[in-house]
């Protein structure tokens, strides 16, 4: 599948506001991939359809989350959380990828993982950089992520817990989890 050809499936699940954050964070990963020495093809397809599940029903996620026997503790944090997960599992049944790594990096594009692959970590920092956000300290990322992936990660990450705390947010395990993970590998 190529780009106009995942664009075009995408585009009628995505708001026009969202299909040019879309455009943003596929243009995005694709030059992270290039740059960090992953498939550009195949993380521009991940990124393509990174939100495709973002605008479904929040009780389709939900049924989806139960039925598939996903991490159902997903079910107490955000539903932000939920269209990651979801959308891996629609990508796969609804447009026919079956590509894992491509699907996991749809799959963690919000919380991260552990020991993220180059694909998970150029689609995770690239939906926080790409050219269309506009927030405090996501200057800072773009600058860092010419010079080091994984710092840009941590520091994505630590921004993020931190806006999370200050209002008082519950704050998804997992997020942890990728941070612990990333400090580790920059710290050995």
């Amino acid at each position: 599948m190529n780009r106009t050809e995942a664009l075009k499936l995408v585009k009628p699940h995505l708001t026009e506001h969202r299909y040019v954050h879309t455009i943003g964070v596929t243009d995005t990963a694709v030059d992270l991939a290039e740059k960090y020495g992953t498939d550009p093809q195949r993380t521009e397809i991940a990124a393509i359809f990174h939100d495709y599940a973002k605008f479904r029903p929040k009780e389709e996620m939900r049924q989806i989350i139960i039925d598939q026997s996903f991490n159902e503790d997903l079910l107490e944090y955000s539903s932000e959380l939920w269209h990651a997960p979801v959308g891996a599992y629609l990508v796969r049944y609804e447009i026919g990828i079956n590509d894992e790594e491509i699907l996991n990096a749809i799959k963690y594009h919000t919380s991260g993982r552990p020991n993220m692959t180059l694909m998970d970590k150029c689609v995770f920092i690239a939906d926080y950089i790409e050219p269309g956000r506009s927030f405090p300290g996501v200057d800072e990322v773009r600058e860092v992520v010419q010079k080091d992936l994984d710092q840009a990660i941590a520091l994505s990450l630590r921004n993020t817990v931190q806006f999370l705390m200050k209002k008082n947010q519950p704050i998804y395990p997992a997020t942890f989890l990728t941070y612990n993970s990333i400090v580790k590998s920059l710290n050995p």
